[in-house]
């Protein structure tokens, strides 16, 4: 029989370990959840409900901290400040928490690691924000910036690069769809595999199936234990996979027998998703720069067992001279700062600044200009992104249309309708979380001329 683990102290640990070390905050958190495969559902819940929302709310629960505390959040001891926070973010979010239940484990956490004598500091400060959190002031709409900020808990920096590119409505309207919970999404497989039964399979395993929009065989997926467990999942017959990465892929438009090349495709979705549209035929090269990244992919298309699907591990900033003009459809969903899809990966925010912003722009077109060579003429690039900037995106594609032969399409002809009015006159979409039902995805189609130097 296993030892009783005191599950706020293993979220204690959790969070000291991705504030001290760094680390991204899903790897540190399935790992403790592996080390512990013991714990009942309904624990291993709780630690990651706990940790992923303190981590998400951390500026607004630094915020509500300052309100109580004597001393303020960033000067506060590192074990004292992510017990608070922990235990703020339960009193306040956690309704079926007892309120006495936090405070009296947090201050039995602070003894037993021991801070004896901040122990009448945590209990105050906790039992006090329970009865008055009705008192805080929250910054005001007339102060835009610090609403934004402390209101769905968005570094400074970040908000005002947002409100610089999208009016007040957009970018909050963006911000609230970050917090919001992000269901899993689901595409069935077209080839060899009938819709129809895969739903039926699901329902018969408990599954909530609900249609997702813009793509066909989308659909969100929840009430399901683990994922992969599932028949359907097993089988191959459905990949996880964002509506916006789906979309990324159909407006490449296949034919059955083109060969296509995807640089960076972990952990494949895309790949899988050609791979699909071809029917078994052609060829896809899927590539990425780790064994690790291509181990995922290679795993993705033997479960479905797609034998068009060539993986290799390259540098897709390296030339490769045996790919020169050879492709019919070059897929450069290129590295980026991932500001669309903060609601999944919840530290993107903090571990972010405008210098590694500019450092992957500089990535990104040395990545283009490697590309811009494997396409045949007449053929299609398709250039895509997770984040929702300008500078990653529409500046890119114009200093790539400047600097080679190649010329932006519409996407019309290749989405659904309700999506089409919001293509732009230059014909790249930018989607974008709280406005579509989807992650912030940016996408282009670009078409080879005939000529180098037309």
């Amino acid at each position: 029989m296993a030892n009783k683990v005191n599950l706020r102290e293993l979220i204690l640990n959790i969070l000291l370990e991705i504030d001290k070390e760094g680390q991204y905050s899903h790897l540190v958190l399935r790992s403790t959840l592996e080390k512990y495969q013991y714990l009942e559902k309904q624990e291993r819940a709780f630690i990651t409900r706990v940790c992923e929302g303190t981590l998400e709310y951390r500026i607004r629960l630094d915020y509500i901290l300052d309100q109580f505390s004597t001393v303020p959040a960033e000067k506060m001891k590192p074990v004292i400040r992510e017990l608070l926070r922990s235990s703020v973010y339960q009193l306040l979010y956690m309704d079926h928490v007892p309120d006495s239940a936090v405070c009296n484990e947090a201050v039995k956490l602070a003894r037993k690691r021991g801070f004896y004598n901040l122990t009448g500091f945590v209990n105050g400060v906790l039992r006090k924000i329970a009865r008055e959190y009705g008192s805080i002031h929250f910054p005001g709409k007339d102060s835009p910036v610090e609403y934004l900020s402390v209101l769905y808990s968005m570094p400074v920096w970040l908000v005002e690069r947002f409100l610089k590119e999208y009016d007040f409505e957009t970018t909050e309207k963006m911000l609230e769809a970050f917090l919001e919970e992000q269901p899993a999404t689901i595409r069935i497989r077209e080839y060899q595999v009938e819709e129809e039964a895969v739903l039926e399979n699901l329902k018969e395993e408990q599954v909530t199936v609900e249609k997702a929009p813009y793509v066909e065989r989308a659909y969100y997926v929840k009430h399901y234990d683990y994922l992969p467990a599932l028949t359907a999942f097993r089988r191959g017959s459905i990949q996880i996979q964002d509506v916006s990465s789906m979309l990324a892929a159909q407006i490449a438009d296949v034919k059955e027998g083109d060969y296509v090349i995807d640089l960076c495709a972990a952990p494949g979705g895309k790949t899988l998703y050609i791979a699909d549209k071809l029917h078994g035929t052609g060829r896809v090269d899927a590539r990425d720069l780790s064994q690790t990244k291509t181990d995922m992919i290679r795993d993705n298309a033997l479960r479905q067992n797609f034998l068009n699907v060539v993986v290799t591990e390259k540098d897709a900033t390296q030339l490769d001279r045996e790919s020169l003009e050879k492709a019919d459809v070059v897929l450069a969903d290129v590295p980026c700062s991932g500001l669309g899809v903060m609601g999944k990966k919840k530290d993107i925010k903090y571990k972010l600044n405008p210098g590694k912003i500019r450092d992957l722009v500089g990535l990104q077109r040395k990545i283009l200009e490697q590309a811009s060579t494997y396409v045949k003429p007449e053929g299609t690039l398709i250039y895509s992104t997770c984040t929702i900037g300008k500078e990653e995106n529409i500046e890119n594609v114009r200093w790539f249309t400047e600097h080679y032969p190649y010329e932006l399409e519409s996407l019309d002809p290749y989405i659904c309708p309700v999506l089409r009015g919001e293509t732009t006159a230059e014909g790249y979409l930018q989607l974008l979380p709280g406005i579509h039902k989807c992650d912030g995805f940016f996408m282009a189609r670009l078409k080879r001329k005939n000529e180098w130097n037309s």
